[in-house]
């Protein structure tokens, strides 16, 4: 194969010899196929591709596809992709997590992970609650989630994933559903041909533990008033009749109907490229059901990633000094002997 040539892979080739161990009807199953498709279709080869996950449902991804891959501790795995990602930049590292080892014992982790713009992709299954340790409440759950661990419903607020990247100056964020299968192959895609941290939510359904919670964008008979799909430059426009939409009262947002004096360039147009954040902070905000709930790219922009910068000091530093020698920093300042 020529130094150009695109390597071909097939969704048989990222498939391992691995029994897939989730529980009939699991969301995870649609994410992993998606995410073999979506690779197939990048021309990367599979050495080049690394997964990195924690501990949960989630991070049993690993062993299913056939790359390189990690399964690492509680939490910890965004500091390991990036350990891995500035030793070897060339490869294109994945991070799998969930909303309980994301965001519960993992939060501090993925916030600097997004904030230092590493150039990995992190896929945030969120299905708002704890599967592996058997239905306790996430830190996604919604308030007066009742379970083994909150029987009279929780009282803590929920995180918001989204509203978190984007606080940490994440550049991508996005969303997408299991079941929507179409769209979640475009968002990986879009993830992957990113240059930085590119954050995705996907909405998974826990068909033992919380099954039914995205019920409302997912139900054929009602999800289009309920779901709103970005694109950019485009109205923010939904419903069955496509006769709905959302406006700026002053800094909030409001749901309204088209008509009555209501037209569509009164309406939020969408942009993902904008250099301010705001506005895609506003629409991670949006929940139902007071408004349609968000999905697709809400802000992708390119910035300088965190490895490209120590690379630029790396150079700064040999240009002025010379490449040095290890014995060199042993034996530098900062040392004393004891007697």
């Amino acid at each position: 194969m020529s130094a150009t040539t695109l390597p071909t892979l097939t969704v048989k080739d990222l498939t391992t010899d691995q029994d897939v161990r989730w529980c009939p009807g699991c969301g995870d199953y649609s994410i992993l196929a998606q995410m073999k498709k979506a690779l197939a279709s990048l021309g990367v080869p599979r050495e080049k591709i690394v997964f990195v996950s924690g501990i949960g449902c989630s991070s049993r991804f690993p062993y299913y596809m056939n790359t390189y891959g990690f399964h690492t501790i509680h939490g910890r795995a965004p500091t390991i992709a990036t350990g891995l990602k500035m030793a070897q930049p060339d490869l294109q590292v994945w991070v799998v997590t969930g909303d309980g080892d994301g965001l519960s014992i993992g939060g501090n982790h993925l916030l600097h992970v997004i904030r230092r713009n590493v150039d990995v992709k992190i896929l945030l299954f969120n299905n708002e609650i704890y599967g592996l340790t058997k239905g306790q409440y996430s830190p996604t759950s919604r308030l007066g989630t009742r379970t083994k661990s909150s029987p009279q419903g929780s009282i803590d607020n929920p995180i918001r994933p989204l509203s978190v990247a984007i606080a940490a100056e994440a550049t991508f964020v996005a969303r997408t559903i299991d079941v929507d299968v179409n769209h979640m192959v475009t968002v990986l895609q879009r993830a992957a041909a990113h240059k930085g941290t590119a954050f995705v939510e996907i909405y998974q359904n826990c068909k033992i533990f919380n099954d039914g919670v995205f019920d409302y964008v997912t139900d054929k008979s009602i999800k289009s008033d309920n779901l709103l799909y970005l694109e950019h430059g485009k109205p923010l426009v939904y419903g069955k009749d496509r006769n709905k939409g959302i406006r700026l009262n002053g800094l909030d947002p409001e749901a309204v109907e088209l008509g009555n004096g209501i037209a569509v360039d009164d309406l939020l147009h969408h942009n993902e490229s904008a250099k301010e954040p705001s506005l895609a902070y506003l629409l991670s905000r949006m929940v139902h059901p007071e408004f349609p709930e968000c999905v697709g790219v809400f802000r992708a922009v390119r910035k300088p990633t965190y490895e490209e910068l120590v690379q630029e000091q790396i150079v700064k530093a040999i240009k002025a000094k010379g490449p040095g020698k290890i014995e060199d920093l042993f034996r530098s300042e900062d040392q004393w002997t004891v007697e």
